[in-house]
């Protein structure tokens, strides 16, 4: 056959199975390769992909962002991969169906007081082999605080990393009124 001169030191970036050791993840992972490799359903390929990605990717989403989905009025199956966390603004929770990996204290509370139920993803399986009746919702990932900081050059709109936020920093001429700047 013969070396690919083009491609022949080219890594592939994409993860192939989990960082992390977790028993538990690494149990998910192997049934959902299962499940991506004997069904022909393109759910269970994105569910095993997003139980790869790292903790940062996997962004949490707020009950709020979920009880607003058409999917949530529906009575569809919530799948979400990040954390699911508590939303004090939203006075009513509906009744909802979640799947997540991790779920907060006050958000699993408020959720089973309305009469939903949480699912683990081994439950989901068995539930719902296809991912029929079901909506994946993944969080923000460029909500972090750290990617407001990302960006090079001017007119990028990125956040200063300063120290604090006081009367000596980062208040050159150009900042201020009281230093005879004029626009």
């Amino acid at each position: 056959m013969g070396i690919d001169l083009r491609n022949h030191h080219v890594r592939n970036k994409n993860r192939k199975a989990p960082v992390s050791n977790d028993p538990y993840l690494l149990l998910l992972v192997k049934l959902y390769r299962f499940l991506a490799r004997r069904t022909n359903s393109k759910f269970n390929q994105i569910i095993l992909k997003n139980l790869f990605i790292s903790k940062t990717n996997r962004a949490p989403i707020s009950l709020s962002k979920i009880a607003d989905t058409r999917a949530a009025k529906e009575g569809k199956l919530i799948v979400a991969i990040g954390p699911v966390t508590d939303d004090i603004r939203v006075v009513e929770v509906p009744k909802l169906t979640i799947a997540a990996l991790r779920v907060t204290q006050p958000a699993r509370e408020r959720i089973l007081k309305a009469g939903g139920e949480i699912i683990t993803f081994d439950q989901l399986a068995l539930r719902a082999p296809t991912g029929t009746n079901t909506f994946i919702m993944r969080g923000p990932r460029s909500h972090r605080e750290a990617i407001k900081h990302f960006g090079f050059g001017p007119h990028k709109h990125k956040k200063p990393k300063v120290m604090s936020k006081g009367r000596k920093f980062e208040r050159a001429r150009g900042r201020r009124t009281s230093r005879a700047f004029k626009v």
